[in-house]
């Protein structure tokens, strides 16, 4: 956790537990702050946090558009997950829980949403998982084989 307030101070945010009834944590871009839901278990807090510090990176500022809200949500997620989640423990995890999400979210110390989203950003390919593929040769966060 300590990790995550470094770089929200080193993003010059401030972080505040506030006792925010309709969500676990917002963004406020213009006051450059994040305020996080009091009382939110470690591995909640954690992936919140995380989550808020990819809207701060990205600039995010609420939109009257939904489909705008939504990459943006969906944008914070991913670089969440990949902030809270190391490929090789992810690895190691998912085969000792053989992929059961709620547990290997326990073992990782994050939130299960957490591990679903990383899950969505790995592709397996013939002998191989990709992270982060798009479209093109060599175009990927990350090769593992897994043969």
């Amino acid at each position: 956790m300590q990790l995550l307030f470094d770089y929200a101070e080193a993003l010059g945010l401030t972080v505040e537990f506030a006792p925010l009834r309709d969500r676990n944590g917002e963004y406020r871009h213009d006051l450059k702050r994040i305020r996080l839901r009091e009382g939110m278990p470690e591995r909640l807090a954690r992936w919140t946090l995380a989550h808020e510090l990819g809207h701060a990176v990205f600039g995010d500022e609420l939109s009257m558009f939904g489909p705008a809200n939504a990459k943006m949500e969906r944008r914070a997620d991913e670089w969440a997950a990949l902030l809270l989640i190391d490929v090789d423990i992810y690895r190691e995890v998912e085969m000792l829980r053989d992929g059961h999400a709620p547990s290997m979210a326990s073992d990782l110390n994050v939130a299960e949403r957490c591990v679903i989203v990383f899950q969505g950003l790995m592709e397996r390919i013939g002998d191989a998982v990709y992270l982060e593929p798009k479209m093109g040769v060599g175009q990927w966060s990350r090769r593992i084989e897994v043969a």
